[in-house]
């Protein structure tokens, strides 16, 4: 149970990585190509949903900072 629960994290966080590589833009094709082969649908729909959030958060700091000055 212990190392199921761990894969599935390091599994997530593989995801985690790539969809920031697609934010960014920039990817190797084999490296696209080995994380599609390892990650879930699902893995990529949640890791892709909280980065957007995480995105949105941080530009909204920085708005939020330049407008109060």
């Amino acid at each position: 149970m212990e190392n199921q629960k761990r894969s599935s994290i390091v599994m997530f966080l593989i995801s985690m990585r790539a969809v920031l590589w697609g934010f960014l833009g920039v990817r190797k094709r084999s490296g696209q190509d080995a994380d599609m082969a390892s990650v879930t649908f699902v893995h990529i729909v949640l890791a892709g949903i909280l980065s957007a959030i995480i995105f949105m958060t941080i530009l909204l700091f920085i708005v939020k900072a330049v407008v109060s000055n």
